[in-house]
Parts: C-alpha cells; sequence; structure tokens
C-alpha cells in the first residue's frame, strides 16, 4: 500500500526529478504550479492498480451487440474543403 502523498513544486521537480521518482515509488507526487496541485506523479505499477482491469474503449464498442451493423460513412475530405479567399 502507498504512503502518503509526498508534495513538492514545479521548480523542485525540475531540478529534482531523480527524487520525485524515488517518492513516487512510495506513492504518489503532487505537483504544485504557484502552490496549487497541477500534476501527480505516479509508479507505473500504481497508475496500473488504478485502472484495474477496466477494458479499454475499443474492447468495450466491440463487445457492444450490434455495433458492428452499423453503417457509417466517412465523407471525403475535398467535400468540406474550399479554396481560401483573401479579400
Amino acid at each position: 500500500m502507498p504512503n502518503a502523498m509526498t508534495s513538492m513544486s514545479s521548480r523542485e521537480f525540475n531540478q529534482g526529478t531523480g527524487d520525485a521518482k524515488k517518492a513516487a515509488l512510495n506513492g504518489p507526487v503532487c505537483i504544485t504550479d504557484r502552490g496549487r496541485p497541477a500534476f501527480v506523479l505516479l509508479s507505473f505499477d500504481h497508475y496500473r492498480q488504478l485502472l484495474g482491469d477496466q477494458p479499454s474503449l475499443v474492447e468495450m464498442l466491440c463487445s457492444t451487440p450490434g455495433a458492428g451493423d452499423v453503417d457509417f460513412e466517412v465523407p471525403k475530405l475535398g467535400e468540406f474543403a474550399r479554396p481560401a479567399t483573401f479579400d
């Protein structure tokens, strides 16, 4: 189980990415920008735990009954493109 969240400023992060990566092994690292939380750095293992076994969007669409029965025509780009006019 990860430890409490570590916090560092964006300046500290920029000057010590190695320290941030080491801290992320123990739990999430909150990176602040002007004192406000802006980003969270996670180890890849922790990220995968957060995702769980959720199917991807493509897997969900493929498993939807009747999804293959939808006809969809992609319009040609030329149908929408017009020459530019400069006044």
